[in-house]
């Protein structure tokens, strides 16, 4: 909203999101879109009588509201990630206890996914209706409620009714993440409309930390305190997120958009992007399952060190992903080169997993880990840029610039990484116990292969096209230029 944008000189402090856009306005509220080209003309004003140190210094300013919004959006990723990721080293072996088969505790992680995709469709449609800030705020307290009511399913009896409200339980705990991070997207997209990708890279850095401290922290807690205490614990400390948020986080209001999912999947580009989002996820949900017992069988590990082996990936991710984020936003028409290259060293990084036989590379620990590094760094490249593409994308056809948008993108975005975190873990499964571990990452690897050299393809097209499209519009002003020239003699 126009009022909130200008925050107060005094309420500033110093950011480095990226390069100097040459627009009047800092990167507040309503200020124009991160595609925009340097130097453009602001809404209600012409660029060129914007005094050339305002432009330069204007996008390196942080509001107080802006960073209100970094402190809600690292929370929020920070607690939520642990609450996740605390399940893997006890529920499965809890589940058993109360008479859950291996499958039905794979479909109870499965579900998760299932209906975190589904909830995010629904949510970045009606996000307006809602409102952000209530999206938000709900969802926190109904994720952090649930995790706390995770705790207490022990004392349930044995057999359906246990698997029933473990079903039920986790279903509600995906909806309610999925309005959060939801409505989180596009309040960051709305807040930092230049240095999206930065911002996002940034806060990665919080996500890959729950899901790196989640499983120690979890594991600690259960052998010292039992199954209840670490969703109690966890859960606790997600709901003592919300005062907090009330206050700080901005309710940004919009009117609802004509425009629907239909119309965004319609866009050739988002759908190959779409592509992109499933395979990196999926190529991370892969490694869930299956990892662990490949560790376990090949070098006969002690089972407390095989989440070091996890840390690998998930550290590069995490520090790599703020990085990333920045030279996205620096050079904003190369990072699709980014999003490209990040799948093929992908592919590649797959196949070394193993390795795949036919290399006839011997099986180590350390190439293993090396390898799980660079997927980490590669896992950024590919998926940090996908968001601001969309939205680009978005805009280049037509949808207004509001909240409405960024509440599409937002559910769009977290809809098809939902469809990869269902499939890569079942996909995994499935090659795991048919081929074997060295094989089953190869094809998998294939995935990201495929799509990189699709979009690659695409990318390749666009610019050819562009070039040809700009040499036709060059030679028809020269055609209407000569034609005027006999008249002017």
């Amino acid at each position: 909203m126009p009022g909130q944008a200008a925050a107060q000189d005094d309420d500033l402090c110093t950011l480095n999101p990226g390069p100097p856009t040459g627009r009047g306005p800092g990167p507040g509220l309503d200020a124009p879109r991160m595609d925009d080209a340097p130097g453009s003309p602001t809404p209600g004003g012409g660029g060129d009588d914007v005094p050339e140190e305002s432009a330069s210094e204007s996008p390196r300013r942080l509001s107080r509201e802006q960073i209100f919004v970094l402190i809600s959006a690292a929370s929020m990723n920070l607690g939520s990630m642990m609450a996740y990721s605390i399940l893997g080293p006890f529920f499965p072996k809890e589940a058993e206890k109360k008479g859950a088969s291996n499958t039905m505790i794979g479909m109870i992680f499965g579900s998760y996914a299932l209906f975190d995709l589904l909830a995010s469709l629904i949510f970045g449609k009606y996000l307006v209706c809602i409102g952000a800030k209530f999206m938000f705020i709900a969802g926190i307290f109904v994720s952090g409620a649930v995790t706390v009511l995770f705790g207490v399913l022990d004392q349930l009896p044995d057999g359906p009714i246990f698997i029933a409200m473990c079903f039920l339980v986790r279903i509600v705990d995906a909806i309610s993440f999925s309005a959060a991070i939801t409505a989180s997207d596009a309040i960051l997209a709305k807040a930092f409309p230049n240095n999206l990708a930065t911002v996002l890279g940034s806060l990665e850095v919080f996500s890959g930390l729950g899901l790196v401290l989640g499983p120690p922290l979890g594991g600690f807690l259960y052998q010292s305190f039992g199954y209840n205490i670490p969703f109690i614990f966890l859960g606790c400390i997600v709901l003592l997120m919300i005062p907090l948020n009330i206050c700080i986080v901005p309710n940004y209001e919009s009117d609802p958009s004509e425009h629907s999912f239909l119309k965004l999947v319609s866009i050739p580009k988002v759908c190959l992007i779409a592509l992109v989002i499933i395979s990196c996820s999926s190529c991370m949900g892969f490694l869930d399952p299956i990892l662990s017992l490949f560790v376990l069988e090949k070098f006969h590990l002690p089972a407390g060190y095989v989440g070091l082996v996890f840390l690998g990936l998930a550290l590069a991710y995490a520090i790599s992903s703020p990085l990333l984020g920045v030279l996205s936003d620096k050079i904003p028409k190369q990072r699709k080169w980014l999003l490209v290259f990040g799948n093929l060293i992908t592919a590649g990084c797959y196949m070394l997993l193993g390795p795949v036989p036919i290399f006839h590379i011997k099986s180590q620990l350390w190439l293993l880990v090396l390898v799980l590094v660079v997927i980490g760094i590669s896992a950024g490249m590919s998926i940090i840029p996908t968001f601001p593409e969309i939205l680009s994308c978005a805009y280049e056809n037509g949808f207004e610039e509001g909240l409405s948008t960024l509440g599409l993108v937002s559910g769009f975005f977290g809809a098809m990484w939902s469809v990869g975190a269902f499939m890569g873990p079942m996909l995994g499964g499935f090659l795991y116990e048919k081929i074997g571990f060295e094989w089953a990452a190869a094809i998998q690897g294939l995935w990201s292969l495929i799509s990189g050299l699709v979009m690659g393809f695409y990318y390749l097209l666009e610019y050819f096209r562009n070039k040809r499209s700009k040499s036709q519009d060059t030679d028809n002003t020269e055609d209407e230029q000569t034609d005027l020239l006999p008249d002017e003699s």
